[in-house]
């Protein structure tokens, strides 16, 4: 790293001094030679929902609403790395790292700054095992930002600064810094099954044995071997986010939805009027 790196922490708790920000921070006084922290509470930006307007695909590639999103994308293009963490909510990650990406279609006009940014991730739930898949979403925050995942974990703590009151908080802070610095994958858990394509290890388990990766959607197989669950797992037809030129390719596919929507247009229309008139609205009150 150049003498003036920037660690990046994305916070994903509206709690200030919480958890997820302390955890932050100890992983950036955990790094070693000179860097800079910045530090972003996605929770209170002002993020709106994506419009699915594909105008960010075109042009300048840049979205058009005014908002926040901006700010945090110009605040992750300009880092060296970067660290997300986040509570657990009901089971999942707090909805701003949610909003962000759902913006996303926007990062392709960035490719070449955002690929391959060091990273790491971290889920914090308050009760042991009640994480539920808030590790997967900061693992596919980092995924589809496009970073380099190097490193991920789940600490326990509900209380204001309790995730660094037992050694393991500060011994995981201490690996995920090194593994900012120092480029190489994470090492497998021994006895975890772990995608052979991107090292996740979450799964939805299909019929005849079939496996898919919920990290990066690669498809395989799994079955026990010496008394242990093992899973193989191959690239899909649509790899996106897999290597840089995948997301290009992805990028023009996505492109291309507009012609093959003009192509469409007359039969797609008569099924889109055939349900316009179904259901009533619930809408607010504006006045």
């Amino acid at each position: 790293m150049s003498s003036s790196s920037i660690l990046l922490g994305i916070i994903g708790s509206p709690r200030k001094h919480g958890n997820s920000e302390i955890l932050v921070k100890e992983i950036y006084r955990q790094l070693s030679g000179d860097w800079e922290l910045r530090l972003m509470r996605l929770p209170e930006m002002d993020i709106r929902p994506c419009r699915a307007c594909y105008q960010c695909l075109f042009g300048e590639m840049k979205c058009i609403q005014d908002d926040d999103f901006h700010i945090a994308l110009d605040a992750l293009l300009e880092c060296s790395a970067y660290a997300v963490v986040s509570p657990a909510y009901l089971l999942d990650a707090n909805a701003g790292l949610k909003r962000f990406l759902d913006r996303g279609l926007a990062f392709y006009g960035h490719v070449a700054a955002l690929w391959g940014k060091p990273a790491v991730a971290a889920a914090i739930a308050g009760i042991e095992g009640m994480e539920g898949r808030t590790k997967l979403a900061v693992e596919g925050f980092v995924k589809f930002t496009m970073g380099d995942l190097r490193g991920s974990t789940v600490l326990y703590g509900a209380l204001p600064g309790e995730v660094l009151l037992g050694e393991r908080g500060r011994s995981e802070a201490r690996r995920l810094a090194q593994a900012i610095e120092k480029p190489g994958k994470e090492e497998r858990v021994a006895g975890v099954p772990a995608c052979s394509v991107c090292g996740a290890d979450s799964f939805r388990f299909l019929p005849d044995g079939r496996v898919r990766c919920l990290l990066c959607s690669s498809t395989g197989s799994c079955e026990w071997r010496e008394g242990r669950l093992t899973v193989a797992t191959q690239p899909g037809d649509h790899p996106f986010f897999h290597t840089r030129e995948s997301v290009l390719e992805h990028a023009e596919w996505l492109r291309g939805m507009k012609d093959r929507f003009l192509q469409r247009r007359k039969e797609l229309k008569a099924v889109v009027q055939d349900y316009a008139g179904v259901g009533t609205w619930i809408k607010p009150d504006r006045k």
